[in-house]
């Protein structure tokens, strides 16, 4: 079974975890985009209270999500270290864009209808590469990912 993910990054690896009991639909979007190799040669290109990737400022070739699921299942909130979908206002839900969160932002889980977490920072390691990318993105403007693949536990 697919468990999570890891974005390889010129900065270092982020290892994260889906959470599936919170958002299957999302994490099966999420994880084919993933295994057609789309994230590759894309890059962190947002740091303020999160870090954000995605197939921007390309077109994006899959269709939105068509279900917010923030509220549909398990509830998980939009703490350090969780990874939740973008999107605009209600009702859209968003497609490949998603952030990984610097910080406990509670307010993400009911703005704009919620955004939703489909995935967590599976270690401390992954916590610190995430917090570098954080510094450095304001002075690169852009960090590499170089590949997101997915992982199994055995």
């Amino acid at each position: 079974a697919m468990s999570g993910f890891v974005i390889c990054t010129t900065l270092g690896d982020i290892k994260l975890r889906f959470r599936p009991d919170a958002a299957p639909q999302t994490v099966a979007y999420i994880s084919k985009v993933i295994s057609d190799g789309a994230y590759n040669k894309t890059t962190f290109y947002r740091s303020d209270f999160v870090i954000q990737c995605g197939l921007y400022p390309r077109t994006c070739p899959y269709p939105n999500l068509t279900t917010n699921e923030t509220s549909s299942n398990a509830f998980v909130s939009n703490a350090c270290g969780t990874a939740a979908i973008a999107h605009w206002d209600v009702p859209d839900c968003g497609n490949t864009e998603f952030f990984i969160n610097l910080k406990h932002n509670a307010h993400l889980d009911s703005a704009y209808g919620g955004y939703c977490v489909f995935a967590e920072v599976a270690d401390d390691e992954s916590i610190k590469v995430m917090h570098t990318i954080a510094k450095a993105i304001p002075q690169q403007k852009t960090i590499a990912i170089t590949t997101m693949t997915l992982t199994t536990t055995s």
